[in-house]
């Protein structure tokens, strides 16, 4: 009598406490505040180290520790919540997609205001440059070269990933990881190649406009591809661990999706900075 009294109490608990909607309501986690901490250590440092205090680089060492700290437990928590605990539905996952979205069109609007910049200089270019573009003692890369050669891997990079994505939604295991590899390879090929462009380079980025736009420009989407193969890198090693399925695989989606942007960019900065600015 006591025990089926004990176990339809239990069932009414659970009854009334199941989850009754589609979406993730998140537990309470100490890493947002924890982020923020670290953001606030990494500003108040830089501006402390800029006026040659003591403690200002050492607050900065601090808080790119706690941010690197935040984000790798935080993405732990995310991929476990994904993967193992069943917490990522279709809404969610599609709201995690919109979210990605969004944020690649801010990463877009970020590096309009480089091209703003570019335009805004080449196609009136002032006396003080000498009324020409390229400016008057500047030489500029021959596109030809290794931008050229850059273009192209990235260009098949981007075809090796798709390949990669289309062989994990075929559950090929063997090709997606053959694909994923490759990229991985050429990206960091491109890599390679533009630090040996930027050594090489006969300006730089104090050389006027020129020098400032350049390297600003191509500096941010190399930093967006160094980015950009950390995340396929991760995603490789979420691979081996079996965390994707040919129907979920939100986190590898992303990295897709970021790769293509990257991809992309390239290709607008080759046509106009490069090419452009080479001259015709």
């Amino acid at each position: 009598m006591y025990t089926k009294h004990y176990e339809n109490y239990f069932d009414w608990y659970t009854r009334a406490n199941e989850q009754k909607h589609t979406y993730h309501i998140v537990t309470p986690s100490p890493w947002p505040i924890s982020g923020a901490a670290g953001a606030l250590s990494l500003t108040i440092g830089g501006v402390l180290y800029f006026h040659n205090f003591k403690l200002g680089g050492s607050m900065v060492l601090l808080g790119l520790l706690i941010i690197l700290l935040v984000m790798y437990v935080w993405w732990r928590d995310t991929q476990r919540e994904g993967t193992w605990l069943g917490s990522h539905t279709l809404f969610v996952r599609n709201g995690l997609k919109i979210g990605i979205i969004l944020f690649i069109l801010s990463e877009i609007l970020f590096f309009s205001a480089f091209f703003w910049a570019f335009f805004h200089s080449s196609l009136a270019p002032t006396v003080q440059i000498g009324s020409t573009w390229p400016p008057k003692g500047i030489i500029p890369l021959d596109p030809y070269g290794v931008p050229l050669l850059n273009t192209l891997i990235l260009l098949l990079s981007g075809i090796t990933l798709t390949f990669a994505h289309h062989a994990l939604r075929m559950n090929e295991v063997f090709y997606q990881i053959i694909g994923l590899w490759i990229t991985i390879i050429l990206a960091v090929e491109f890599t390679i190649y533009q630090g040996m462009e930027y050594i090489n380079a006969p300006f730089s980025i104090s050389d006027g406009v020129y020098g400032a736009t350049f390297f600003m420009s191509t500096g941010f989407h190399g930093f967006h591809v160094i980015i950009g193969t950390i995340l396929l890198i991760v995603c490789s090693i979420r691979m081996f661990l079996g965390h994707f399925t040919p129907t979920h695989h939100v986190g590898y989606e992303i990295a897709i999706w970021y790769w293509h942007f990257v991809d992309g960019v390239w290709l607008f900065l080759f046509i106009v900075v490069y090419c452009w600015g080479f001259g015709f």
